[in-house]
């Protein structure tokens, strides 16, 4: 029987090395290509991650494992449908997360056509998560669990795919812990085995975050302003008096609402859209007995809002809402319909620990109350939900 060809996105670090090194050993024909995404280093800080330098280690390990080696150049793609989503989000005061669309738009959408034009059976990535599938009544599942080494899995960066691309996924190294797939690439001789992990925005590289968005972004001078802790009447999200289940859902949902005349003012920023929720470090303004963190920003006013300490309770919320339209079940057989709840566990940004959930649709929308508040939920973000170690959905927070 022919060998099953897989396409592994060797991206020139140790973990998809190993990931092509695994594949070849369990008998795939393996073709490895190098995404070749972002072009501009000027906003890549201590040069880490310049492209060309891991072009040529992909390469290196390509000629190692005697495997068939490209580069693809995305780099038109990757900035229509992640750098320009990621400039929008913050212009209207969001909090984008690109590597979650990343995987979603370009490495499981693009990049997965282009191996399906080489008559690929299936794509591969170094990501710490595991898929497993489940045949009933005919019907094949793929269900997306956590990786086994608890201080990488990357599931969360995965919220968004769909069956039909885990159903041409794979990721060999899932159940591996980070020691394991860098003692192997030792033993093998692979060029990445003692190679530092890329940080910072996926194929960019560690950026200076404002030096990016002023790419874009134009600098805009306002007022930053701190909200006492004592003014309950202005943290009370806007909404009445819970009286049923449903209420108590959207009352914890609710964001809080600020304006000016409600704090003190503490100093100038840059831009509101330069910020997002749970910020901390940026700001430039001292002096206050405790850490003042960014509570709310509004775009519209030019006007960032701040409150001290990591207990404030502008900070600090018991929910969120998800809009009808963002909603994505990977387990569509699990999706909840009008007036149904799921008892679970979430997150709402990557390497957060799983927190215990209830969720619940109203009015077509998914609300998630969690038993303990969350700090920092900003619209943009992505929650993604779990039974057990499976993502079983996700969707973009209002």
């Amino acid at each position: 029987m022919k060998n099953k060809r897989v396409v592994v996105g060797l991206s020139g670090g140790v973990d998809s090395s190993v990931c092509a090194y695994l594949l070849k050993e369990q008998g795939y024909e393996v073709i490895g290509i190098f995404m070749r995404n972002w072009h501009d280093e000027s906003v890549v800080l201590n040069n880490e991650c310049p492209w060309i330098d891991d072009s040529n280690d992909a390469m290196l390990v390509a000629e190692k494992l005697e495997i068939p080696f490209h580069v693809l150049d995305l780099s038109r793609e990757y900035k229509e449908r992640i750098v320009d989503y990621m400039f929008s989000e913050y212009e209207n005061g969001r909090t984008p997360n690109p590597d979650v669309l990343c995987n979603r738009e370009i490495k499981f959408d693009i990049f997965l056509d282009a191996a399906m034009r080489l008559n690929a059976d299936y794509v591969a990535t170094g990501h710490y998560c595991q898929r497993t599938e489940t045949t009933e009544n005919g019907k094949t599942t793929f269900h997306l669990l956590a990786g086994a080494d608890k201080n990488k899995d990357q599931s969360y960066f995965l919220c968004q795919l769909s069956q039909e691309q885990l159903s041409k996924a794979l990721f060999p190294i899932g159940h591996l812990q980070k020691s394991e797939v860098r003692a192997i690439a030792t033993e093998q001789q692979l060029v990445t085995a003692d190679k530092k992990d890329s940080q910072g925005l996926c194929f960019v590289g560690k950026i200076s975050l404002p030096d990016f968005l002023q790419q874009q972004l134009q600098p805009k001078k306002g007022r930053i302003v701190e909200i006492p802790t004592v003014l309950e009447q202005y943290l009370v999200p806007v909404t009445t008096e819970p009286q049923s289940e449903n209420d108590i859902f959207r009352s914890a949902s609710q964001p809080y609402s600020y304006s000016y005349d409600m704090g003190k003012d503490k100093g100038e920023h840059n831009g509101a859209h330069y910020y997002t929720i749970g910020q901390r470090k940026g700001l430039g303004v001292g002096g206050s007995p405790e850490p003042l963190f960014i509570i709310g920003t509004d775009v519209k006013e030019n006007v960032v809002y701040v409150g001290q300490g990591e207990t404030h309770p502008g900070l600090n919320r018991l929910g969120l809402r998800i809009p009808a339209a963002d909603i994505h079940w990977i387990r569509e057989d699990l999706a909840l319909s009008e007036g149904q709840t799921l008892r679970c566990e979430a997150r709402i940004r990557y390497r957060q620990l799983l927190e215990a959930v209830t969720l619940k649709v109203i009015n077509g929308d998914l609300y998630l109350l969690f038993d303990n508040k969350q700090r920092g939920i900003a619209p943009g973000q992505f929650a993604a939900f779990y039974v057990g170690e499976e993502l079983v959905g996700s969707g973009v927070i209002s």
